[in-house]
Formats: C-alpha cells, structure tokens, sequence
C-alpha cells in the first residue's frame, strides 16, 4: 500500500459541481465538492477491500477512518466531524463526517486549492433562461443545464491545480482557471502563494455577500467561511488588507467576519 497514492487528485468525473447561491447580476457561485462513493474507491484501490475501516459516533457527528499497518501490525485511525444536511438528515451527517475524516487522510485535498468559481448566467426575467427573479429573489432556471457542463482539470507533479475550466452544454466555454499571476512580491510575500486574479475574485465574492441586503449576518458568514480556506495565507491577507478599506452603512465588516477570517487584522474598522 502506497499512502502517496490516497492523495493523487481525484478525477474531474468524480468531481460534482453545484450552484451555492446566485445574486442580483445573475453571477453564480458554483461549489466543488466529493461523494462518498468517491472516497469508498480511492480507499479500495489503494488499501484493498481489508485494509481499511470506518467507525462512527457520537450519532454520526464523528467517523473515524482507519487504515490497516501492515509492517507495524496495527489501525492507524484519523478522526474528523460532519455537519448534517437539509434532507435524510442522520444519513447525511455520516456521510459528511466521513468524507472530512478523508480530507484527513489525504483524499481530495486538492479542492481546497480550487479557485473560486463565479459565473456570469445568460437570462435574468424567465424561468426558461438560466437564472431569473421570483419576487425579487434570484433563482437557477430551466435553462441552466450544470451536470451537463463538461469540466477539465490539469495539475503539476506535486499535485497542485494548475488549470480548471467548464464549457456548457452547447460547447460554449462558461469558466477558465490558470495558475501563474503573481505578484512582484515587494511586500516580502511568497509570491508563488499569490494568485492576483484569485484575491481579486474572493474580494468581489465576499463584497457581494456583505452588502446582500437579503441574507442575514450568519449566512453571510457561513458563505464566507467556506470560501475563506481556498485562499493561501497571504491570499487572505491580500483580501483582508482590501476589505479595510471599504465601509458599508447597513452592516458591519467587523462583526460579519470576526472568528472567520485567519488574519488578527480588524476588518473595516
């Protein structure tokens, strides 16, 4: 059993797109994310059938996946917790806090270093087109055919995305990713940590989600909180240093961002 196999990127077929939320420009966010089913094959391929185990507890907050050690003659277990999901809510918890403790063993991990992922939709007054609005409230229409897109991935050697892209349905390409703008580095920053177009992209992100009048503070900050971790350390400070410098009447940087953001640096103070 070669451990180093577990964290070879995951194939584009078994990686699952979905929309996370769509704004008033008809811009959607779109999620990157594993299945099960996904992390069930890599751990048969690579450890075998009996070679690895999962237990859950705490009713399936927690799963603890274990790997059998051959040369020592003992489990060797990573533990991690899940959150539950809005429909079978027992079975998706299981699931969730399984595919976290793969995270853990390696499996996947490259989707945290997938760009943010903004799409502008073609539509915007019929439900026919790919978005349009319902009361005033932005909605996925008829129109938008996701699991037909066709996504292409590449990585370096070390396992790094280096590429990302998705045409639709009709052939047309609707997202491009490249590796590779960087900034000159004069602040002392590793450069190569610094993806200028990602920060540009997170800070645009982020912005939309503050001044989204019809999203309570907690949502804003969950939306945050999952996109946060995509970024590198010095990504982070690069939107940290950005967001300082905007105001925003009806709500307050500070409080929406405060335990989300991995910098010590008070947000629009």
């Amino acid at each position: 059993m070669k451990l180093e196999n577990l964290q070879k990127p995951l194939a584009i077929e078994d990686i699952d797109f979905r929309i996370q939320s769509i704004n008033k420009s008809g811009y959607a966010t779109i999620l990157a994310y594993k299945d099960a089913r996904v992390d069930i094959n890599r751990l048969n391929s690579v450890c075998g059938p009996l070679g690895w185990q999962r237990e859950h507890s705490r009713e399936n907050h927690n799963c603890t996946v274990s790997l059998w050690d051959a040369v020592n003659k003992q489990w060797v277990s990573k533990e991690d917790t899940g959150t539950e999901s809005n429909t079978e809510q027992q079975k998706g918890l299981a699931s969730d806090s399984f595919k976290r403790a793969c995270f853990n063993w390696g499996i996947g991990i490259e989707l945290y270093d997938y760009p943010l992922i903004q799409v502008k939709l073609n539509g915007g007054t019929d439900q026919k087109q790919e978005w349009f609005l319902e009361s005033g409230r932005p909605k996925a229409g008829w129109g938008l055919k996701l699991k037909a897109w066709v996504w292409h991935s590449e990585f370096t050697d070390d396992g790094k995305l280096s590429y990302l892209a998705a045409k639709d349905d009709k052939g047309k390409l609707r997202f491009e990713y490249k590796s590779g703008n960087t900034s000159s580095g004069e602040d002392g920053m590793d450069t190569k940590q610094i993806d200028l177009d990602k920060v540009e992209k997170a800070y645009a992100y982020f912005v939309a989600e503050i001044n989204n009048e019809e999203q309570d503070d907690i949502t804003c900050a969950e939306h945050i909180q999952a996109a946060w971790p995509r970024l590198s350390n010095d990504e982070q400070t690069k939107v940290n240093e950005k967001l300082k410098l905007i105001k925003h009447q009806g709500k307050q940087y500070n409080t929406i961002l405060s335990g989300y953001l991995k910098t010590n640096t008070n947000v629009g103070e």
